[in-house]
């Protein structure tokens, strides 16, 4: 991102000045990465009609794309490129000011199709020459950039047929090959190491980008910034003065149509596993040296490595599992989740997880972080709200504060607020809570930039530091094992256990109210 233009701005609003559109939205624009070929497998799916190509798209428009990028559709729904375009325009952003002279319509002519079946050896032949095709007509330096936007049975199908095909190998010295692949990164620690294997028999570490689109998003990125690149709050980030910190991914939809994904991973695997313990180690972790790929993920993988085993103390004391029966949200009946289609009658799927767990350093020894998440809640959003401790001595006895919350705001609204106690004016003594708020789209205006087009920008840039590595993705499953297995050992609750449009299972409070806490309102 332009650090000048967003400085520029600020500077402007501070004096009272406006900026127009072109001005207001310069801090996205960066200079553009190197032409290349990007291949979308799956490209007829959910993930690339909803995400992939609002995203490209975006990118393209703020010139942070070549202009002389492709992208080549992969799918077995038989199409040819004109329909592919219309397809793809199809779930592009409407009534979208053009920048920088960029339309739509420059937009579809870089966009191709091919058909192909994933196990067909002859299609990743026909694949290649395609792309040979694409690098000469666009003069793209031989650079290619592979998507699997597809469901995880069929990641190792495709990675294997690269390989077989040659197309994993650079085409010259002076050009790159990456692949992203989609979580969930495998099903527990055995199945991700064997995945983790057989994809690197493939490609190099170096080449591989396991995406989890929460990283990708503002609030996410400047906590680091918060944090590190300021001298305020980070002497103050650790157990002598934070008393809990709470992490919550509350949804207000369901599981819409993904009924038979969800069916066999839970909340616990597709929430827990991946985003609610990446915002854990972001937040825990200790200064890297740089901010680069390598120490980033080195100081991550530190926090989940350093997390305390549930084997060790039993699943049942510190994680409550919830599913969600029948409800309202905003005033309309919301059936339960066992009356969605595709879900079995019977089943015992959570669709809500709470649990505390503490990491076990220097830094953080004692401290809880409880985190939650699930579907149908009372509100959709996420944050990570940190408690910080009570005065140690009570000069105003009688006139109790509230305790000071630093909120990050991760979702949807992103931003930072921070409250502390203040007098209200009159001549008595009263302490009222006040909080200072900043917010993205109030400093700098115009939208920021959807996490899909961060990430896919950083890959095709060569930058991983919002990537996964595998070491990271292994210790994941490290804690989240324990309490697959403990679950398969004792029965589920009576489910369902809360009803939508609540604040989740009356358990999860519970959690709390044991530690004399209680959990943030949704």
């Amino acid at each position: 991102m332009n650090s000048s233009a967003r400085s520029a701005e600020a500077a402007a609003q501070a004096k009272g000045q406006t900026t127009n559109s072109a001005e207001a939205d310069a801090y996205y624009c960066e200079v553009p990465s190197a032409p290349c070929a990007i291949v979308i497998f799956g490209a007829s799916g959910d993930l690339a009609r909803r995400k992939l190509f609002p995203a490209l798209y975006d990118l393209a428009r703020h010139a942070c794309l070549a202009p002389r990028f492709r992208l080549l559709g992969f799918a077995r729904t038989p199409m040819e490129d004109d329909a592919f375009r219309e397809h793809a325009s199809e779930f592009l952003p409407k009534n979208v000011a053009s920048a920088n002279g960029y339309t739509q319509k420059d937009f579809q002519q870089s966009l191709c199709y091919f058909t192909g079946d994933y196990d067909d050896p002859q299609a990743y032949q026909q694949l290649g020459q395609r792309l040979e095709e694409l690098d000469r007509e666009g003069q793209l330096g031989g650079n290619r950039l592979f998507y699997l936007a597809v469901p995880p049975e069929v990641y190792l199908r495709i990675v294997d047929q690269l390989g077989k095909a040659g197309l994993q190998k650079p085409a010259s010295e002076k050009s790159w090959t990456r692949v992203i692949i989609e979580k969930p990164f495998g099903e527990d620690l055995a199945s991700c190491r064997d995945l983790n294997a057989r994809v690197l028999r493939v490609f190099d570490e170096r080449q591989v980008f396991r995406i989890d689109h929460y990283l990708g998003k503002e609030t996410v990125q400047n906590l680091l910034v918060f944090r590190f690149g300021n001298g305020i709050f980070e002497p103050l980030w650790n157990r002598n003065y934070i008393d809990h910190v709470q992490i919550t991914a509350a949804e207000a939809l369901g599981v819409e149509s993904r009924a038979a994904f969800y069916e066999s991973a839970g909340a616990l695997r597709d929430m827990v596993q991946s985003h609610m313990l990446q915002l854990t180690a972001l937040t825990a972790m200790e200064a890297p040296a740089t901010f680069d790929a390598t120490p980033v993920r080195n100081e991550k993988l530190k926090v989940l490595q350093s997390i305390r085993s549930f084997a060790n103390r039993g699943a049942a004391h510190d994680v409550v599992r919830g599913q969600h029966g029948a409800g309202t949200i905003d005033g309309k009946p919301v059936p339960g989740y066992r009356e969605e289609k595709g879900v079995k009658r019977d089943s015992t799927t959570e669709t809500f997880v709470a649990l505390k767990l503490f990491v076990d350093n220097w830094r953080w020894s004692g401290v809880p972080f409880y985190l939650r998440t699930g579907k149908r809640l009372k509100e959709g959003h996420t944050e990570i709200a940190i408690q910080f401790k009570q005065a140690p001595h009570k000069v105003f006895r009688e006139h109790p504060s509230q305790p000071n919350w630093l909120i990050l705001n991760v979702q949807p609204n992103e931003g930072i607020s921070l409250s502390f106690g203040a007098k209200a004016p009159g001549s008595g003594l009263q302490i009222r809570p006040v909080t200072m708020d900043f917010r993205y789209r109030d400093s700098f205006g115009g939208a920021t930039r959807d996490a899909y087009a961060t990430l896919i920008n950083d890959c095709i840039r060569g930058d991983a530091t919002l990537f996964d590595g595998a070491e990271s993705v292994e210790a994941a499953w490290q804690v989240v094992d324990p309490i697959r297995d403990a679950w398969k050992q004792s029965p589920p609750p009576q489910f369902p256990n809360y009803a939508t449009g609540s604040e989740g299972p009356e358990a999860a409070q519970n959690l709390m109210k044991v530690d004399q806490r209680q959990w943030r309102p949704i």
